[in-house]
């Protein structure tokens, strides 16, 4: 599964009053929750991924910021997400579906 879409969080979302005052930033929970619904709806057949297996948040979002995510296959239970405002790097890692027991 290959995919690309964007977001924002818009300046009047809930979660950003004290997130941090003076200069708002989104929570990366809220970033995290936009990835996984997107990998949600590539692959509608196996649902939410289950597992975070890394993510790394070597930028901060500001709130109204564009936030352009792609998604790579990473074998058959894993895919990658790399989230980007313009050039900058925001959030990478790897999501999967382990195996049952």
């Amino acid at each position: 599964m290959s995919a690309a879409f964007s977001f924002t969080v818009p300046a009047a979302h809930p979660a950003l009053p004290g997130h941090f005052p003076g200069r708002p930033i989104v929570p990366g929970v809220l970033l995290l929750d936009a990835v996984l619904q997107a990998v949600a709806a590539a692959e509608p057949g196996r649902g939410r991924p289950s597992l975070l297996a890394r993510a790394k948040f070597p930028a901060p979002v500001a709130p109204g910021e564009e936030v352009a995510v792609t998604l790579a296959p990473r074998g058959a239970d894993r895919v990658g997400f790399t989230c980007r405002c313009g050039s900058t790097t925001v959030l990478l890692g790897e999501l999967g579906w382990p195996a049952p027991p």
